[in-house]
């Protein structure tokens, strides 16, 4: 039978020596954790992936025979971090996945062993403060008045999620007079409409079907080559919609494609959505940062948005997840609210921000934002931003000087979309890529990104780590075109072999 002089092993307690057991554990995890990444040397480790599974399933969780924490945290590393994506390796570069600023993972240190929740002041204090004051400067940065306000968010889903759910029930108040909260979704609910350009992100129609709406309610506007909404169709749009008596009640303006990085006409949209009376929501997940560079002018008309979100977790950088998402005018986080006696009592004098989230129990990530602004500096965070834009345009243009290579689309923000062209038939590079990219990732040589660009399946490469080199993404093509080229001729291997340098590579 155990003990609470046992269990108190297990936990962080106050007092003389209560942290001891702790420091123990993070100095094990530390140690560890450094030698995996002095020794990483791939951005996976190569084992396949059945026998990986194999592995973890075989684990046995319920065991009556528990391991001392520091045989566990040997067992993570050596079963599970060794395993898995190394974020950090130059050849890891499929996804809006960035390493995090060290800033941010001190952050989280803090905010794992307190433990607080920012639901309420009564579980946060101090952290309370410090997310409003991180809402408020953000609201100033992205040029709001004092009337906005804003607030954190997992990331870009669920701030997609709360932007439109607090324009459908704006839109419906307004209409009619309806509240939504209190009597649910009014008889005409078949007839909203969320508009967004066909390059949007999937959770527009994700937050169509969650509000009740289903995903026939996203209406997507075509968008032009480089993956920016038409703002003639918009216009189009619109009119096609009310003519067929439909309600088009929020307008979505993308200011960083997932794919593209394509950054929409926000102003001309903010114009028509104005015009229009409806809702203006900016998915700004990707592009947000942008604030910060010298190329934040590409971000005009961002600051007229009803809504707009912002992803921490992407060019600024963080640890996941950690977004926000901001309202011009307070007073709609009204459509969120809800209270409980024993968490939010309209009585209180101290701020619960429940108050205007859809989430309870929430972390303390505004802390991320706060140290790094304060450590690494906004002025810092904006040069690598600006860097990354222009690395991105050197090996675009180093891609294009490849015969083997075609590059698919030039490049807003920080995404390169190409693919192998070298030696395959027409009817037949599709499949060879899609095989490229699962037989680099399976060997653990690179970790490219997939997609779909004009019917073309395309390799994509995420441009997020402002450490690399010019030189990473020399070895990184190097890397595909020789397994590209072991691939077609049936035998690809797992080994590296020399070869020539990528051609032009001086030049850029």
């Amino acid at each position: 039978m155990s003990t609470v002089a046992n269990w108190q092993q297990h936990f962080l307690r106050v007092g003389r020596g209560g942290a001891s057991d702790y420091s123990q554990a993070m100095k094990a995890c530390t140690a560890q954790i450094t030698a995996l990444f002095e020794q990483a040397d791939a951005p996976y480790s190569g084992i396949d992936p059945a026998k990986l599974r194999e592995w973890i399933t075989g684990v046995e969780l319920s065991t009556q025979s528990p391991s001392s924490l520091e045989r566990m945290i040997e067992e993570v590393a050596a079963l599970i971090a060794k395993h898995s994506i190394v974020v950090q390796h130059p050849h890891c570069i499929a996804h809006l996945h960035t390493p995090p600023l060290l800033a941010g993972i001190a952050a989280d240190r803090f905010a794992s062993a307190q433990n607080l929740s920012l639901d309420s002041w009564d579980q946060s204090g101090a952290a309370t403060y410090v997310e409003q004051h991180v809402s408020n400067w953000l609201c100033r940065l992205f040029g709001y008045d004092a009337a906005a306000d804003g607030v954190f968010t997992s990331g870009g889903t669920q701030g997609n999620i709360m932007g439109l759910l607090v324009a459908r029930d704006w839109a419906v108040h307004r209409i009619s007079g309806h509240d939504v909260q209190r009597d649910g979704l009014p008889d005409y609910h078949g007839r909203l409409r969320i508009i967004g350009s066909a390059k949007s992100h999937f959770t527009l129609r994700k937050a169509a079907a969650i509000m009740g709406l289903g995903q026939r309610a996203m209406v997507a506007v075509p968008s032009h080559a480089d993956g920016t909404m038409k703002i003639e169709a918009l216009e189009q749009t619109l009119d096609q919609l009310k003519q067929a008596g439909l309600i088009p009640f929020a307008i979505v303006g993308t200011a960083g494609t997932t794919d593209h990085g394509a950054i929409d006409d926000l102003a001309a949209i903010a114009e028509i959505a104005k015009r229009h009376q409806t809702w203006f929501h900016v998915d700004a997940a990707y592009g947000g940062a942008l604030i910060l560079s010298q190329n934040k002018h590409r971000l005009a008309g961002i600051e007229q948005a009803d809504s707009l979100i912002v992803d921490f977790h992407k060019l600024w950088f963080q640890p996941i997840g950690c977004g926000a998402i901001l309202l011009k005018d307070a007073k709609n986080f009204r459509h969120l609210l809800q209270r409980a006696e024993y968490l939010n009592r309209e009585t209180d004098d101290l701020p619960n921000l429940v108050d205007k989230s859809i989430s309870a129990t929430r972390r303390f990530d505004a802390l991320k934002v706060w140290m790094t602004a304060r450590s690494v500096g906004v002025d810092a965070l904006g040069s690598m931003v600006d860097h990354l834009l222009a690395q991105t345009q050197a090996v675009a243009r180093l891609v294009a000087q490849q015969d083997e290579l075609e590059l698919l689309a030039a490049p807003h923000l920080t995404t390169i979309l190409f693919r192998y062209a070298g030696a395959i038939g027409a009817s037949a590079i599709d499949d060879f890529n899609r095989r490229l990219r699962t037989g680099l990732l399976k060997a653990g040589h690179a970790i490219l990104g997939e997609t779909t660009v004009d019917g073309k399946i395309a390799l994509k490469m995420t441009i997020l780590n402002p450490c690399l080199t010019m030189q990473d993404f020399v070895d990184l093509l190097d890397k595909v075109m020789r397994f590209a080229r072991q691939l077609t001729e049936g035998s690809p291997s797992h080994t590296e072999s020399s070869c020539e340098t990528v051609s032009g590579a001086a030049h850029v």
